[in-house]
């Protein structure tokens, strides 16, 4: 078993936290931790997910930006989407309904650059 960082626990926490019939972005995930330009390392997060993981992670709330679900290997895409319409979410034109389904963040203030990822600072 890899050894889990604290940003990957929290962005497991993070997603745990978002309720059935919502959804929210990497990149909002990313803010809210803190990391301002860490869109990337949250899904590599939730790639990094075994399907033993308990309590579960709802992997298949978090989309790309403007609602799009993200490539992956397999029938991965085709599975987050099958599980976001059992909870409910729409799609329109092949993207979630990000109008009605987006979790509401509240901005979070940042300190330093956001040029400069600091995810770094939760291993």
């Amino acid at each position: 078993m890899p050894v889990e960082h604290g940003f990957f626990l929290a962005v497991y926490a993070f997603v745990r936290a978002i309720p059935r019939g919502r959804v929210t972005t990497y990149g909002a995930i990313a803010r809210r931790l803190g990391v301002a330009r860490g869109a990337r390392a949250v899904g590599w997060a939730l790639r990094a997910l075994g399907r033993s993981r308990r309590p579960p992670v709802p992997w298949h709330r978090v989309v790309g930006s403007g609602g799009r679900i993200s490539p992956r290997d397999g029938s991965g895409m085709a599975e987050q989407r099958r599980r976001l319409l059992l909870e409910g979410v729409r799609f329109t034109g092949g993207r979630v309904d990000m109008r009605r389904h987006a979790l509401p963040l509240q901005p979070v203030a940042t300190r330093g650059s956001a040029k400069r990822s600091r995810a770094r600072r939760f291993t």
